[in-house]
């Protein structure tokens, strides 16, 4: 089990830092700053952020197999986000003073890492067709 989580760890090393970084950001308190005035910022900020881990995640994971993506795995690749997305949202709720849970971010969140999924596909299907491996 260690063995194969070191292994997924090098494999994987900017979805990684990715998800360090979303759970720090999901859990410090954020500095008032002029952007929070935009309408739904935090939203698109969401979508950002789980767009681009699904978005990495897929391409780090396509790298390090160089196989074909069952639906199976895209799935899992979907849902492993969207899982973390979900217990960051119960933590701020439960574990937090300063930040509230929010099903609309869990749901802004659902969504970017889906565009994220889709953008890997796209992305890496030029590349499965041209036999790299």
């Amino acid at each position: 089990m260690t063995h194969e989580l070191t292994k997924w760890i090098k494999s994987h090393p900017i979805t990684v830092i990715l998800i360090l970084v979303i759970w720090y950001l999901s859990l410090f308190t954020p500095p008032k700053i002029e952007l929070a005035n935009v309408r739904f910022i935090d939203k698109w900020a969401h979508l950002l952020m789980y767009g681009s881990l699904a978005f990495i995640l897929w391409t780090e994971d396509w790298r390090a197999r160089k196989t074909f993506t069952s639906m199976p795995r895209a799935l899992a690749l979907y849902i492993g986000p969207v899982a973390m997305s979900g217990l960051i949202e119960l933590a701020q709720a439960y574990c937090t003073t300063n930040r509230t849970g929010d099903w609309l971010d869990l749901a802004a969140n659902a969504i970017g890492a889906l565009s994220g999924i889709v953008l890997g596909c796209f992305v890496t299907r030029p590349l499965r067709k041209k036999g790299h491996r």
